[in-house]
């Protein structure tokens, strides 16, 4: 399998094994403290973010950079077009009167025009403030007014409405363009007889120190902070993860590098990644939506070779296939898969490795067999092209890492904030080691504080929050970042998150307990949609559960029950209920007795950004979901 073939060629190369080294510092004790890796990039010293496309067009103006979806499929988008597209607008939004320095907000899903206007605004040296595009008029409210943004560019008339609604009692509402009514054309045409040479002489001003973007947080314990993100600071995260992974994919492999990015444009995540791809020249579409039922034809239809996602998306491919299989009556048989997936990619992993002989003939029998029945349809759900994926947000099951891994998809997860620009850690191309998140980007440094908190130290880093000196002071310290959450380094300076410190529970008996741990392994497990450890100041650790309603659709079909059966029939049927504590019983695999989930609670309703329970970054906003569901926790302890 190409996958496969691609670790072992790679593992031949010693001079790309070479190119990264983490250097460890440890205590008296011999507990590894600290993990550093060198930079591989230079850093800016000159510019900003914001010369990429036209040094892209001038170096190789017909190579094809993007792709943007159009009805008749995917066009191809040039260096050259792309970097007239971008003065085309940022001539307009001069026009309009955006000044050096300004704020320039854009409330859209991920969409082609997100990248032109991000390049746009920096072009015209302006700074870009990304809100959410499900922002509702009270956080549009805060984050216009605590940014000062004078302009606003929206990508739906719902979300013109919501920015109305919540600048209706600023002194001086923003000046708003809306992409679905075509008023980009409108803005483009306000810049018309504006001479290029304006653009050129706002983009030679902006220096590696230049604000770029104010990106808020997403606000799980409260108001979002406005991070201020430098044109350096960007440039330091893609330039050095670009010089991670790239040359290494790009040896190996035989393919043309392309990925589809979903995540939200809005999130710092997605925009580094914007920046990585166009400074590698890598192809890259965009798709509105995170939905795996929405997403997953796209991938089809784009068939990228690589993706960035976070773990629900996993999970749900996995629960898809698994769910399929059911339906054809051969549920059995795709766990059986899972558990050899799971086992062959644990043994290969070790082969390469060098800590084990690898796969069994048996083993590779019974993986071959699969990879007929189970695997290829799992690569088919993806594209058919795609060997990587990187995911972030939250850790992801290590069994599914596993599985998807004998799959032929290895995915590197990473750790990382807004504070951080994106990525802090990555795990290594040549190094994979499922279950952790990596080693530090190059360039930066991980400390583990006395009490377990993870600090970042590096040009990643940002170097305040807007307008709240009092925060920042907080959290930064001696330039290293206390991140608030806690975890650990290896020998090889390979990080494991292990909770957040704010949400680490306390039981009456005393134990600490990290919900984190049992929530990402039970969200690994359908029906199993989102979920809420409970048990702080409480007699055992207990979980609220929400059931995905895709997964209970099917639920529900295959055992013959009506598609509309009520909630309160729902959590007494002792089939779901047994299904739960399979995966409650797989979620406390991870933690001692002490520490695992001793009851349940079925409960009614989703936990979504609709509703506040989730951030835009599927975060669970875990004081709004407890406030919700407080007759329900009580419940569980009144037993």
């Amino acid at each position: 399998m190409g996958v496969r073939k691609d670790l072992k060629r790679a593992k031949q190369r010693t001079d790309l094994a070479s190119r990264s080294r983490v250097e460890v510092v440890k205590d008296a004790a011999g507990t590894v403290r600290e993990a550093r890796t060198p930079a591989l990039a230079r850093p800016l010293t000159t510019g900003s973010i914001a010369d990429l496309p036209f040094t892209n067009a001038a170096e190789t103006p017909d190579a094809v950079i993007l792709r943007r979806q159009e009805e008749d499929g995917w066009r191809p988008v040039t260096a050259r077009e792309f970097a007239r597209e971008v003065t085309a607008v940022a001539k307009g939004l001069i026009a309009a009167g955006v000044e050096p320095g300004g704020r320039v907000a854009v409330m859209s899903r991920t969409r082609y025009e997100w990248t032109v206007l991000d390049f746009a605004i920096w072009a015209a040296g302006g700074q870009t403030v990304p809100v959410y595009a499900t922002s509702s008029a009270e956080q549009v409210e805060w984050i216009v007014r605590d940014s000062g943004a004078r302009h606003i560019i929206v990508e739906s008339a719902e979300n013109a409405d919501t920015v109305a609604v919540g600048t209706a009692g600023h002194e001086e509402s923003p000046h708003s363009w809306q992409l679905d009514a075509g008023e980009l054309t409108g803005l483009i045409a306000l810049g018309h007889d504006l001479p290029d040479e304006e653009v050129t002489k706002r983009r030679a001003a902006l220096v590696p120190d230049t604000i770029a973007t104010i990106c808020y947080t997403s606000g799980t314990t409260g108001r979002p902070k406005g991070c201020v993100l430098t044109h350096a600071n960007l440039h330091t995260e893609a330039a050095n993860t670009v010089e991670l992974l790239h040359p290494v994919f790009e040896a190996v492999t035989d393919q043309v590098a392309s990925t589809l990015l979903f995540l939200p444009l809005a999130h710092i995540m997605g925009r580094t990644l914007q920046i990585a791809c166009l400074m590698a020249r890598i192809e890259t579409g965009h798709f509105p939506s995170i939905k795996p039922e929405e997403l997953r034809p796209a991938l089809k239809e784009f068939r990228p070779t690589f993706v960035v996602g976070v773990p629900y998306l996993f999970e749900k491919i996995h629960a898809t296939g698994r769910a399929t299989a059911e339906k054809l009556g051969r549920a059995a048989s795709f766990d059986r898969a899972h558990r050899v997936g799971v086992r062959f990619g644990e043994a290969y992993l070790n082969k390469f490795l060098e800590t084990g002989k690898g796969p069994g003939p048996g083993l590779y029998a019974a993986w071959a067999l699969y990879d007929l029945l189970v695997y290829r349809r799992v690569r088919a759900e993806l594209g058919g092209r795609m060997r990587y994926a990187i995911s972030g947000g939250s850790p992801l099951d290590r069994d599914l890492n596993l599985f998807f891994s004998a799959a032929g998809i290895i995915i590197y997860e990473g750790y990382g904030l807004t504070e951080t620009s994106a990525a802090a850690t990555v795990v290594p191309p040549l190094g994979p080691r499922p279950g952790t998140v990596g080693q530090p980007v190059p360039g930066t440094a991980i400390r583990i504080a006395d009490d377990g908190e993870v600090l970042i130290k590096g040009g990643v880093v940002f170097g305040a929050y807007w307008n709240n000196p009092q925060a920042t002071d907080a959290v930064l310290k001696d330039d290293w970042f206390a991140s608030g959450d806690l975890g650990a380094l290896d020998e090889d300076g390979y990080l494991t998150i292990t909770g957040r410190k704010k949400d680490i529970l306390v039981t009456s008996g005393g134990k600490n307990v990290s919900p984190a741990v049992l929530e990402d392994r039970l969200r690994s497990r359908a029906p199993v949609g989102q979920c809420l450890v409970v048990g702080d100041n409480r007699p055992f650790v207990a979980a609220l559960i929400a059931l995905d309603p895709e997964a209970m659709a099917h639920w529900l079909s295959v055992r013959g029950l009506p598609a509309d059966t009520p909630h309160t029939e729902l959590v007494r049927d002792e089939r779901l209920r047994a299904d739960i504590q399979q995966a409650i019983d797989h979620a406390n695999a991870a933690v001692s007795r002490a520490e695992s989930i001793r009851a349940f609670r079925l409960v009614e309703g989703e936990f979504t950004e609709d509703n506040g329970m989730l951030t835009p970054s599927l975060k669970v906003k875990r004081h709004t979901v407890t406030a919700a569901y407080a007759e329900e926790i009580e419940a569980i302890y009144r037993k």
